[in-house]
């Protein structure tokens, strides 16, 4: 053997050894947030057969497992439960030649944060029409630490789930630094991340994941879909990798966008993720699917069964944005869709935003009042503070009483109705015996300058009691389902109310 060939072989040898040694997954790297109060599924591969030893070094607390690696040289322990830590700790996975550390762990609360364009649209950002309105300001004052966020976003597909990440994950810290630059993190992200961990003072690790664009569809795993039947059919679809898509295209047989097909988002930006231990995740997603009204809720639904079984936790958390008006005219639909869903999944709520949107572009720029709403219902249903209101009003009752709708509903205990107009608008019609809808009034709204039809939105009672002019026999009712969709009536604690319909 030549002097050249035995140190390109030394080469091989070491490179196959640098190789061979035990390595932890993507999501494990330094500054990452880790789970609290639940298991913790650590996995990576090694060499076929090895014993791979992991161990959490925290300051307060240690946990090891031990396994072997499977004849295809994965391998995944599952540490015990471990309180929140707000002091770095190490984990550690180790084999025979050697272990792989990841340094600056902390233990609390982590979510993934997930959807289409309003998700991804950033807190800092040089286009003026997709950023967050007051992002600059407050990425220049927040320094926290605690909280720790990554992108899994490469904006690419895949036919087939993966098990690798494709891209090396990089935590970083809510300062400054961080949140103000390129790199900038979700406006909505940020805002529910904040509030999370103000009001619990542990630390906080959000995971970004989005693609302007896209349907729930591809987003939704294998397993989601054929839970339920409506979309079973999609569990099973044919996908098109890039280059079979482009020849397709070419020949006139793709008249969709490579990302529109189901699965293809899960299988290449989420499933590598999984088992990774969560509390659950937020979502902001729909204008994709606006056409599908009520037939929405079934997509929603197939989503959240995917998610929960593949990150393998039944008590998976979805908190998710009703679509705010853009200027669609069918947005009531799915936003009915939408309220169907989180009526039925115990383990869902919904964040109603009517009161935020922007008729005039489909991504309005307040997306802290957004993630403050969504946070309202982590804090109440998973954090302990049940005194907390949450919910936006939903109908629990009405009744025809004469020529007037009563009006009774859940979660509130006092109404308002705000326009910045002070006008009387408020998103009521009514239709009588011939079907036509008119504009509605909120009978029991006391006037403040009756004769210049204003008022400052006190209404009496906990009932809306709705009349419509010449309308003697009411039938039909309905709220938010003509221009400009706006939201105008809260309760109490500023939720506001959303669409729905009732009659004949």
């Amino acid at each position: 053997m030549t002097k050249y060939s035995m140190v390109l072989a030394c080469a091989a040898v070491a490179a196959f050894a640098a190789e061979a040694k035990v390595r932890m997954a993507v999501p494990f790297a330094d500054g990452m947030v880790l789970q609290r109060d639940r298991a913790v599924p650590v996995w990576g591969t090694a060499d076929a057969g090895e014993k791979v030893t992991v161990t959490f070094n925290g300051p307060t607390m240690k946990r090891v497992a031990e396994t072997t690696a499977g004849a295809d040289g994965k391998w995944r322990v599952d540490l015990g439960a471990m309180s929140a830590c707000c002091d770095p700790a190490t984990l550690v996975a180790a084999g025979k030649d050697g272990a792989q550390t990841v340094n600056d762990v902390l233990v609390g609360e982590v979510w993934f944060c997930a959807g289409q364009s309003n998700t991804e649209l950033p807190l800092c950002g040089g286009d003026p029409h997709f950023r967050d309105g007051k992002g600059a300001m407050r990425a220049q004052m927040t320094r926290k630490p605690l909280i720790r966020y990554c992108h899994q976003s490469n904006y690419r597909t895949s036919v087939h789930p993966k098990k690798t990440a494709p891209k090396p994950v990089e935590w970083k810290k809510f300062l400054p630094q961080n949140l103000m630059n390129g790199g900038s993190f979700s406006a909505m992200g940020v805002y529910f991340a904040l509030e999370v961990h103000n009001a619990l003072g542990i630390p906080v690790g959000i995971v970004g994941t989005y693609w302007g664009g896209t349907r729930a569809e591809p987003w939704t795993p294998a397993s989601g879909l054929a839970s339920v039947p409506s979309c079973a059919g999609l569990a099973t679809q044919n996908l098109l990798d890039p280059a079979a898509y482009d020849a397709a295209k070419k020949a006139g047989k793709a008249n969709y966008r490579i990302q529109d097909q189901p699965r293809v988002l899960w299988n290449e930006m989420v499933e590598p993720w999984t088992p990774f231990a969560i509390r659950g995740f937020i979502w902001y997603q729909g204008c994709s699917n606006a056409a599908e009204g009520h037939g929405y809720a079934d997509k929603m639904q197939a989503l959240y069964n995917g998610w929960a079984k593949e990150f393998a936790n039944p008590g998976l958390k979805l908190y998710f944005v009703q679509l705010a008006p853009w200027g669609y005219d069918r947005i009531a639909a799915i936003q009915e869709g939408q309220a169907i869903f989180a009526a039925k999944e115990k383990n869902a709520g919904m964040a109603v935003i009517n009161d935020v949107g922007n008729l005039r572009d489909i991504h309005p720029n307040d997306k802290q009042t957004v993630g403050e709403r969504l946070a309202l219902l982590a804090l109440k249903r998973d954090y302990g503070f049940a005194d907390l209101k949450a919910d936006s009003p939903t109908l629990k009752s009405w009744k025809v009483d004469g020529d007037k709708f009563v009006l009774s509903f859940n979660d509130v205990d006092s109404w308002y109705l705000y326009n910045g107009d002070w006008s009387t608008a408020n998103g009521f019609e009514i239709a009588g015996p011939d079907g036509q809808f008119v504009p509605a009034k909120i009978a029991n709204l006391r006037m403040w300058k009756p004769e210049r039809g204003e008022s400052r939105g006190q209404i009496e009672g906990r009932d809306l009691v709705v009349v419509a002019d010449g309308v003697k026999e009411p039938k039909k009712l309905r709220y938010l389902f003509s221009h400009p969709w706006r939201g105008s009536l809260y309760n109490e604690v500023n939720l506001p109310l959303g669409a729905f319909h009732i009659g004949e």
